[in-house]
């Protein structure tokens, strides 16, 4: 968004700091600058003079030699007795009298200023000392027009700064476009200008015809007949337009056009112009349509204009040329037969306003953001409009900038209104040009949060000045704010945003530096998080993998292992046709993975899954809508043919080794029972828990009064199915059970701060000695001594028998002692070593090596 530091200045009662200090202000609370343009600099040196004679070179048809009069302003330029200058001119609309744009030599061109600078000098034409030139709109980068010189519109004397009068001695600031994405209102120069006050510290005065409108408007001429209608008011808010008369097409006044090329709006006409001009004033886009293509287009006595969808057979030759089928949906313009614009995007060539127009249909319309933006990706077309439209315009401007641009277009010349406001709102909008959205807020919640504790007077002035009207209220002792967010708005909701716009004016670094204060108390324990860590580790020790799968299953798959679609939740906007439903159990996926590993080469394995079930039940109804959650914990054996014939007994008993590893490890292995199952007893959640195991050989894992789970081996159906080998068992269990009854413990011991000692010893054993006794009695002798006060460490080094001595093997031993009190000495150490040896020769008849 480009922003002319002079047309802010023209909305602002106060002067501007200079434009660095500006800047700075607005990065810090308004938005991201990205440049500064000094645009002043292309027009300097650049004199507004009179032509005080002119006459036409002889032997030419075109050039004239002209003496102009500067006010003698410009130094070191050749001049006559009457000290005017001579300029060779070419243009046909020259003549004595005019006021004129001069480049004097030494001047740069300024259309050349961002390109190539070109520098003007004195040479001659025709045998005449030109001296610089006068310059054309286009010379001047105030327009494509070069037919003619700049014909000066503003009453003042010869030598006047030509940048000065057309306020072109201007920097253009230059502010990111993402920074105001929620601030459709600072897409227009009224709303930068009024966040400039308040960042400054100023209260903003509201032009009259935007703060205080009156829909007092009638025809002023002959009425021409127009009709409006919405057909799309979910897409089109407000669609409103108005009639003119007695429209003169020309060019608009120099300092409009001067204005718009300082933001980078091309000059057309005086009536696209104002469109223009009021569309970057305000934020809010307008379209001008002749009058006289609209009506002919329908060939009736009344123009219309329809906002709505595009219908399959629309086609339209846009602005540029371009010529497009609008996207299904899209919001159109046209007439009571044909499609004249893309709103909110570009209009039509079939009603451009053009020489020959004589009157116009102003429209003003607030389009939904979200379909303008697909329509712009759709086509391609990233116009000032759609700049503006996508980022969701406030409906309730819309009759107050309509009628002012209309009285603009009246006031520059003889036009006319010449119909009444034509309003077509949606059922939802009030169009009563009040604004009555509020939010209350008090000051301990804006305090809380910015931790400033800033007068609620010092707020509601922070507020007013940017157009909120606060009101101060008393409520229990404590002092509340009533704030009416202004129309144009559109941003603020919640009492957050509140405290987010106080802030941002009061300045986000005037905040005080203070951390926020914290607890530092150690976090609670998360039980459930340690049991899962402690089943991971157990199962991965006992040599099961564990991996990841969906929590959603195909319903073919709840078939295969006999469970019913009905008691399983169905995903509305699932994935894909195979994640249908939530699972009921854990075991079907794990069951799933079974043949893919067997086909990938792996001949037996374990997998297991911690992972959350659903099951629909009435023992389980749902909270705030959403369904009970179950942590299960599921785990599956399975080995080919070939690799079952390596172990002892059934499937079901490897599944068995598993879960007895777990349970012992978790404290359960005294306190749970494997009974088999009563069908009686069972629920129509248990069926479908067990419905893929095979009764006979499976049983239920009791915890007292509780089912922990299942244990057994897998029915013939299910192996058929799901191509499971024979030898394929698993279990499923509760794991919220086995946090109620898991003995989950952590131990910590010091390291002692004392350096370590350690020292090797080889006894010599009888071959038939298992060394299991040799290791435990070494270990006890050291406990016996040493246990309260060290850390201990026995470690076998060496097992070795000589082939010489077939009944006698060596065994080594590395001992190694950290005391906590003091460092051990070798005296020490090496009597313990003779301990050992005494007794190890006593009770294994060992000899020391």
């Amino acid at each position: 968004m480009k922003i002319s530091y002079n047309w802010i200045q023209e909305y602002l009662d106060f002067p501007l700091p200079p434009v660095t200090e500006l800047v700075t202000a607005i990065g810090a609370q308004l938005g991201a600058v990205e440049e500064v343009v000094d645009y002043g600099a292309k027009y300097k040196g650049v004199v507004v003079a009179r032509i005080v004679s002119c006459r036409l070179v002889e032997e030419s048809d075109h050039l004239s030699v002209c003496l102009i009069d500067d006010g003698q302003v410009v130094p070191a330029v050749e001049r006559n007795a009457d000290g005017f200058v001579q300029v060779v001119c070419g243009a046909p609309n020259v003549r004595e009298g005019l006021l004129v744009a001069w480049l004097p030599p030494g001047s740069v061109v300024p259309s050349s200023f961002d390109k190539q600078p070109f520098t003007l000098g004195a040479r001659k034409l025709r045998g005449y000392m030109s001296n610089g030139m006068l310059a054309s709109p286009q010379e001047l980068a105030l327009g494509d027009s070069h037919e003619g010189i700049l014909e000066v519109d503003f009453e003042c004397q010869p030598g006047a700064d030509f940048g000065e009068i057309y306020k072109l001695n201007d920097f253009i600031i230059d502010i990111e476009n993402k920074m105001f994405t929620h601030r459709p209102d600072c897409f227009g120069i009224l709303g930068v200008a009024r966040e400039i006050a308040g960042i400054l510290g100023h209260s903003f005065n509201e032009p009259d015809w935007f703060a205080t409108f009156t829909a007092d408007l009638t025809p002023s001429g002959p009425v021409l007949p127009l009709q409006i209608r919405n057909d799309s008011p979910n897409l089109v808010p407000r669609f409103m337009a108005v009639a003119l008369s007695a429209i003169e097409i020309k060019p608009s006044p120099i300092w409009q056009q001067a204005l718009l090329c300082r933001v980078g709006v091309r000059p057309i006409n005086n009536i696209v112009d104002t469109t223009n001009y009021f569309m970057y004033l305000t934020g809010q886009p307008l379209h001008a349509y002749d009058y006289d293509k609209v009506r002919g287009l329908d060939g009736a006595a009344v123009a219309t204009l329809v906002a709505r969808e595009s219908a399959a057979d629309d086609k339209l030759e846009l602005l540029n040329g371009k010529a497009i089928e609008p996207r299904a949906g899209a919001v159109v313009i046209a007439t009571a037969s044909q499609v004249i614009g893309l709103a909110g995007v570009m209009g039509g060539a079939s009603t451009e306003v053009d020489a020959t127009t004589t009157s116009i249909i102003l429209e003003c319309a607030t389009f939904e953001m979200y379909s303008i933006r697909r329509t712009s990706m759709t086509h391609g077309i990233f116009s000032e409009a759609v700049t503006r439209f996508n980022k969701g315009q406030s409906p309730y401007q819309n009759d107050r900038i309509l009628v002012a641009a209309g009285r603009f277009i009246c006031n520059a010349g003889s036009a006319e209104f010449a119909s009444d406001l034509l309003d077509e709102a949606a059922s939802t909008l009030q169009v009563n040009r009040f604004y009555t959205r509020q939010v209350e807020i008090d000051s301990a919640f804006i305090t809380a949060r910015l931790g400033l504790d800033l007068p609620v007077e010092r707020v509601a002035a922070l507020l007013s000045n940017v157009g909120f009207k606060v009101e101060t209220v008393a409520v229990n002792q404590t002092l509340s704010l009533q704030i009416q967010i202004p129309f144009w708005r559109t941003d603020i909701e919640l009492r957050e945003d509140i405290v987010e716009e106080v802030g941002r004016l009061y300045g986000f670094d005037k905040l005080p530096l203070e951390l926020p204060t914290r607890v530092i108390a150690p976090a609670l324990k998360n039980r459930m998080l340690e049991l899962k860590a402690a089943i991971r580790t157990i199962m991965s020790r006992a040599g099961a993998t564990e991996v990841l799968t969906y929590s959603f299953v195909a319903g073919a798959l709840l078939t295969k292992v006999g469970q019913n679609q009905d008691q399983a939740y169905k995903i509305t906007n699932a994935l894909s046709p195979e994640l249908q439903y939530y699972r009921q159990t854990l075991s079907p996926s794990l069951l799933e993975k079974v043949h893919p590993n067997n086909k990938a080469g792996y001949d037996q394995f374990a997998l297991f899954e911690l992972g959350k079930t659903h099951i629909v039940d009435s023992a389980d109804p749902m909270i705030d809508g959403v369904p009970a959650e179950h942590d299960r914990l599921a785990c599956v054996f399975a080995a080919d043919l070939k690799a079952a014939r390596g172990y002892d007994g059934a499937a079901y008993y490897q599944a068995r080794h598993y879960l007895e590893r777990l349970l012992q490890q978790l404290g359960l292995s005294a306190k749970v029972q494997l009974i088999p199952y009563n069908s009686s007893s069972l629920n129509d959640r248990d069926q479908t828990k067990i419905s893929y195991y095979e009764t006979s050989r499976s049983a239920m894992i009791q915890l007292g009064e509780y089912n922990l789970g299942i244990i057994g081996e897998y029915t013939a159906t299910v192996r058929k199915a799901l191509k499971l080998p024979d030898y394929c068992a698993g279990f499923e269990l509760d794991v919220a059970l086995l946090l109620e009854a898991a003995q989950i413990s952590a131990t910590y011991q010091p390291l002692p701060k004392f350096p370590k000692t350690g020292q090797d010893i080889c006894l010599r054993v009888p071959a038939t000695t298992p060394y299991q006794r040799v290791y435990d009695l070494v270990t006890g002798i050291v406990r016996d001594q040493y246990a309260e006060q060290s850390v201990i460490s026995v470690t076998a080094i060496d097992v070795f028998q000589r082939p010489a001595e077939p009944d006698y093997k060596q065994i080594t031993l590395r001992i190694s002692l950290a005391n906590y009190q003091r460092t051990l000495t070798d005296v020490e150490v090496s009597g313990l070593l003779d301990t050992i040896a005494n007794q190890a020769a006593q009770v294994l008849s060992a000899e020391r090596v």
